[in-house]
């Protein structure tokens, strides 16, 4: 029985021929990603060597990275002793790969580990933030871990009883119709499975429409495989991958793509025509309560968000920009925008793309997270409503448990900023 991409590379980095579903295995990290939590990491990796003798050195620097996003820039002296604790162990431990808060090297972590080409094809990554599974968009077997497991990771250089995944086969086909996009595709497949029905398992994506969708659009729906419950997402490497790596990460060495047997064996197949496919929106409190937009037009919305590590590419400020350009946000509704990095926000800059966000009435913010979060910056108010690009909208998300978030695309979050109420950006 042949295998599929996760299967092959668990089983390369294991050192091991062949695996199947349900083995244990404990893989060779290729890297190994924290944001700000590496201060807990930082504290559990102490732990284990505690009591020995033996300087704490992790196994290999090279592949670490470490990059300052949730809280930038700090919003308490906690936050600030954190960031310099962090500072201080990445100066002792010689980890290059580390974006503090700059202007000129910042971001979001889950767009700074494709930017700089920190990930490639066939590799395992593991990440202490459950949207690691962004960087399955490169075809690397990419997930979340807790600070102990991490830990582990950096002391020995392997995940640690990691049991290998089910996958699920999903297919696209078919030519989105204007204004409708990737993010409309994930919230759909998300809706299908439910929050639940992919726990555990992988998503595979394939089929023409993903052989024709950026790298920007496949980071979108890997990073929010993991709301389907999905341990990861992956979109098997191909010439796309090695253009975005070439042209735009910057990339000279070998990129070997990993693609699956054509025997493989998956849980379950999906199949998807996007040519229909209308709007989508994830309504309060739960990503899996999807509509079309036409089941949710006219209401009134205090705050819009656009940005995150979902849709803070130049390509999601690109589209909303053309439709906020000389126009106003209305009023009683305000307008935040988070560009996923300093490359992007510097990118946008001369492309004009700033410019018309604020001459709209939009707020630009430092790449971040921001909103997303809940705990920095655009909390909501009691009982407001947000329409945003993000990938969450749990109760309490945006910060304050009283409020809703629905999530959409960059172009229904920009036609809705004009209007302050959902709009259908297809009859602006």
């Amino acid at each position: 029985m042949g295998m599929t991409v996760v299967e092959k590379i668990l089983a390369r980095a294991a050192d091991r021929p062949s695996v199947t579903v349900g083995d244990v295995v404990e893989p060779r990290v290729d890297l190994a990603m924290s944001h700000e939590n590496a201060a807990l990491v930082i504290n559990q990796y102490q732990e284990v060597f505690q009591g020995t003798g033996i300087a704490p050195k992790v196994w290999d620097p090279s592949r670490i990275a470490i990059i300052f996003d949730h809280r930038v820039p700090a919003e308490s002296p906690k936050t600030a002793t954190n960031h310099k604790k962090i500072r201080g162990f990445v100066a002792a431990n010689g980890i290059t790969k580390f974006h503090d808060v700059r202007g000129d090297v910042g971001g979001i972590c889950h767009q700074i580990l494709p930017e700089y080409g920190y990930v490639r094809p066939g590799y395992v990554v593991v990440g202490t933030d459950s949207h690691t599974t962004s960087h399955g968009a490169l075809g690397a077997f990419s997930f979340g871990v807790g600070a102990t497991e991490m830990a582990s990771a950096w002391a020995l250089g392997i995940a640690v009883n990691i049991e290998v995944p089910a996958t699920i086969k999903v297919v696209v086909k078919g030519e989105f119709p204007p204004m409708v996009g990737p993010k409309d595709l994930i919230l759909h497949l998300i809706g299908l499975l439910t929050a639940q029905g992919a726990n555990f398992k992988v998503l595979e994506f394939h089929g023409e429409t993903i052989r024709q969708m950026s790298t920007s659009g496949r980071i979108a729906i890997c990073n929010m495989s993991v709301e389907a419950g999905a341990t990861s997402g992956i979109v098997p490497g191909d010439a796309e991958t090695v253009r975005y790596l070439r042209e735009e990460a910057g990339v000279t060495d070998a990129i070997d793509c990993v693609t699956p047997d054509a025997d493989a064996s998956y849980v379950r197949t999906v199949e998807i025509d996007v040519s229909a496919l209308a709007p989508q929106i994830a309504c309060p409190h739960m990503v899996d309560n999807v509509k079309p937009i036409e089941q949710v037009l006219g209401i009134p919305v205090q705050q819009i968000v656009i940005g995150s590590c979902t849709n803070g590419r130049l390509d999601d400020l690109a589209a909303a920009a053309a439709i906020l350009r000389g126009k106003k946000v209305a009023e009683g509704t305000r307008m935040l925008v988070f560009p996923a990095s300093s490359k992007i926000f510097a990118q946008a800059l001369d492309q004009g793309y700033i410019h018309d966000f604020m001459r709209a009435g939009a707020v630009v913010m430092n790449s971040g997270c921001g909103p997303c979060l809940g705990v920095h910056e655009g909390a909501l108010g009691d009982n407001e409503v947000a329409l945003s690009t993000t990938n969450r909208n749990f109760k309490g998300r945006m910060g304050n448990p009283t409020g809703e978030v629905y999530l959409c695309s960059p172009v229904v979050a920009a036609a809705s900023a004009i209007t302050g109420v959902i709009t259908d950006p297809r009859k602006g």
